[in-house]
């Protein structure tokens, strides 16, 4: 059974994560200092709440350099929404903070007057691109539980893991080597989410086989 460190920066709902997490065949521990990730195959991070509180956490507890050198090295790594969104440069949300940096690009806020509610909130279909191993098998419009005001948009299309529609096509997850990041919840997504969550679990335990 591979073991996975959950990032505790009291800023994710790890609860709900570890849960989904574990029920996907994963040893789960949550972890709230670098320290405590040896012996880990995979990272996960997750996030809710603003862009720039997240980013103070992650300094204060000295995570940012940690999670830098860990998708560095393309050891397995799995970011949820907030956890996405730090990947990139900056974001709207909070001017002036920078994000982990590991993919260029901003994250930018949902535009108001378009007829559409914002937050977007609730159930929404996912499209997955059809090179993504991650997404190997979730059918096109599989749906998927969002909550979030603003989106990722990098500037290498060629991350982009799956697209949503909501106001206009959004890149919804994106993937690299050994990493995924979901806007979405995979693990309040019920079964599709845990689907998603498995196929991670199986990508990291095949890359341990493998090493």
């Amino acid at each position: 059974m591979i073991s996975i460190a959950l990032i505790d920066y009291q800023m994710g709902n790890l609860s709900s994560v570890s849960k989904a997490l574990t029920a996907a065949g994963a040893c789960v521990n949550i972890v709230s200092s670098p320290a405590e990730t040896g012996g880990a195959d995979a990272l996960v991070l997750p996030g809710v709440g603003s862009f720039g509180d997240a980013m103070h956490r992650l300094d204060e507890y000295g995570w940012i350099p940690v999670i830098r050198e860990w998708i560095a090295a393309d050891k397995p790594f799995l970011g949820i929404c907030l956890g996405l969104q730090m990947l990139l440069d900056s974001s709207e949300e909070s001017p002036g903070v920078p994000g982990l940096g590991v993919f260029r690009g901003k994250v930018r806020k949902f535009p108001e007057g378009r007829g559409e509610k914002i937050p977007h909130m609730g159930w929404n279909t996912v499209n997955p691109s059809p090179d993504s191993p991650f997404f190997s098998g979730t059918p096109d419009g599989s749906y998927f539980y969002f909550v979030h005001s603003f989106y990722v948009d990098p500037d290498a299309p060629s991350l982009a893991a799956a697209h949503t529609d909501y106001i206009f096509p959004f890149i919804s997850a994106i993937s690299k080597g050994a990493l995924l990041a979901t806007q979405f919840h995979p693990e309040k997504s019920q079964e599709r989410g845990l689907a998603l969550l498995r196929t991670f679990v199986k990508t990291v335990e095949e890359r341990k086989t493998a090493l």
